[in-house]
């Protein structure tokens, strides 16, 4: 790992290695700050890794009774940007999980509107997230930190995770590095984002991974319905020369891209910030799966050499490999 971190100018990475649905190997390398060593203990940026943190907070609210994936958001939250578009109306927290809200991913600076028909076209949208996030805090009435902690965090022994900087561990974050090397400002998280810049460890992230890979916490409809896909991805993605190295199928489901191999379903997310990229996965039958955290834009060289060397699934390092190509 040294080596490979020194050789893709990588700051550092923090690995957790899940096999038949256990953590079996958790390891850090290299520098999270200047002189200050990376540690299993350290927590990073996790990216948009903070979706499937949100969609499955959602998902076991809805499994309680205390949300719905198919009602209209609107009767309780309705963003003040689309106030006068009627279409706000038809907005599911659904759409909102598998990005077919028709929302861009972030507003600009004329504010929030809609780039598509709700419901009609897949686009990944931040936006659609952090909407479902605000439903959430309306319809249960508790604050979407409370309901994190409350759902999450806590049952799932994530003690070093939060949404914001003061949630969670006390330990310094690890330190983004951009693409030449140079320190970036740590961002300092004062409100919660639904979709971007949550943190935790990669022990911390993979214990959720196990828990959304063995449903906990969801009733048996919405645990059926995180192995479907809510908006197929297989001809945009698989396309041409990628479709040898593709599964039968992909899209995204509820919180996650799913991967539809024979015999077995993989539930995959990465995530790109400034100085951060961030990756996980899991294989639904099996339970193997891994968490890779990095703090540097040059994250993204080390995932297949890490899937390598933990000799991940075959079939998903050729995906990704295709992927690249």
């Amino acid at each position: 790992m040294t080596a490979d971190l020194r050789e893709q100018h990588v700051e550092s990475a923090s690995v957790a290695l899940i096999r038949h649905g256990r953590i079996v190997a958790t390891g850090a390398w290299g520098m999270a700050g200047p002189d200050r060593p990376a540690t299993a203990a350290t927590p990073y940026n996790l990216a948009s890794l903070t979706k499937p943190l949100t969609a499955e907070i959602i998902l076991r609210l809805v499994s309680a009774g205390k949300l719905s994936l198919d009602e209209p958001m609107d009767r309780y939250w309705s963003d003040p940007d689309l106030a006068n578009d009627p279409r706000r109306a038809k907005l599911t927290s659904r759409m909102a999980l598998s990005h077919r809200t028709g929302l861009p991913n972030w507003r600009d600076t004329k504010g929030l509107a809609f780039e598509h028909e709700p419901g009609t076209t897949t686009g990944y949208s931040g936006e659609g997230y952090q909407y479902a996030a605000r439903y959430a805090e309306r319809r249960a009435g508790q604050s979407f930190v409370a309901l994190a902690g409350r759902w999450l965090f806590t049952p799932a022994r994530m003690r070093a995770s939060g949404y914001v900087s003061t949630q969670g561990s006390t330990l310094p974050l690890a330190v983004p590095y951009d693409a030449a090397g140079n320190a970036l400002a740590v961002p300092v998280v004062g409100r919660f984002n639904a979709a971007d810049l949550a943190h935790a460890t990669a022990a911390d992230y993979a214990r959720f991974l196990i828990e959304a890979r063995n449903d906990h916490g969801l009733d048996a409809s919405i645990a059926a319905q995180r192995s479907k896909s809510q908006a197929d991805l297989t001809a945009e993605i698989c396309g041409g020369t990628k479709a040898a190295s593709c599964p039968p199928w992909t899209g995204f489901g509820l919180g996650w891209q799913l991967l539809g191999f024979p015999g077995a379903i993989t539930m995959l997310h990465t995530g790109k910030d400034d100085g951060a990229f961030t990756f996980a996965a899991i294989d639904r039958a099996s339970g193997n799966g891994i968490v890779i955290l990095t703090n540097s834009d040059n994250g993204w060289r080390i995932i297949l050499p890490v899937l390598q060397a933990t000799a991940s699934d075959p079939r998903l390092i050729a995906f990704l490999r295709g992927q690249m190509n």
